[in-house]
């Protein structure tokens, strides 16, 4: 699995991500939290390889993630992004597509998965589109078909990394698009989601990483984390923790 050991990130001078010790575990969605300048982009970047660390290290399995060669890690571990551009008038399934590019599966079996993961992602109708015609928030569940695309159909051993899947979509969308991710977690694929709505990732998250400048306030279930204390610490809020009146997770009113 992915596991990141005295984690520590530069900028410059400054010290932008410090002090993480964190795995991501089979089957399990991690959701991360913090204002923004937090760092949970940056944590994102670190344990993808993107950003190199300055102290620490990242491991797939037991290997340092740097060590890994490009498609063979691409088979193992995916990435959304909070922004994915492209400038060119692919159609919607050629975008998706792309998500397949490290596998040799053939052809038919790829237009197959390919179709299967828009249909999770809630955009198997967007099929035939050009994706410069698509409006933000159908662009963001066709990168998120992508991925899913490239992991497709999820298991245990493959890491599934996501940086506000949710930004641009409207209520009916952010919640299709968790339950996307919570299904392919149940399949065994370890997921790691950055999410600013704290409801949301009390419904949806096995465990919550709560970031502070840079560095861990609070690690463990909802209910460890979801309290009045921690969350007006680091968001400065004033909250009420309540229960969600069927489903029992923590409910989260502002004051």
């Amino acid at each position: 699995m992915l596991r990141a050991e005295n984690l520590a990130v530069r900028r410059g001078p400054c010290t932008v991500l410090a002090e993480i010790d964190l795995e991501l575990r089979p089957g399990e969605v991690l959701g991360v939290l913090g204002p923004n300048g937090a760092g949970k982009s940056t944590l994102l970047a670190a344990l993808c390889g993107e950003l190199s660390p300055a102290q620490g290290q990242v491991y797939l399995d037991q290997r340092r993630l740097a060590d890994w060669q490009g498609s063979e890690r691409a088979r193992r571990l995916a990435v959304l992004p909070q922004t994915s551009t492209l400038s060119f008038a692919f159609r919607v399934e050629d975008v998706v597509a792309m998500g397949r590019l490290p596998h040799a599966s053939g052809r038919l079996r790829d237009a197959q998965i390919v179709m299967q993961a828009l249909q999770a992602a809630d955009a198997v109708h967007l099929a035939g589109r050009s994706y410069l015609a698509l409006s933000g928030g159908e662009r963001q569940r066709v990168h998120l078909a992508r991925v899913l695309a490239q992991l497709w159909p999820g298991g245990e051993g493959q890491i599934l990394l996501l940086d506000e899947p949710t930004s641009m979509l409207d209520p009916l969308h952010q919640h299709t698009t968790l339950q996307a991710t919570r299904a392919f977690a149940e399949q065994g694929a370890a997921v790691m989601v950055i999410l600013h709505d704290l409801n949301l990732a009390a419904r949806y998250c096995d465990r919550l990483l709560l970031l502070d400048r840079g560095r861990p306030h609070a690690l463990g279930s909802p209910d460890e984390v979801l309290r009045v204390a921690p969350l007006q610490a680091v968001f400065g809020l004033e909250v009420l923790v309540q229960r969600h009146p069927e489903r029992g997770h923590p409910l989260i009113v502002a004051r």
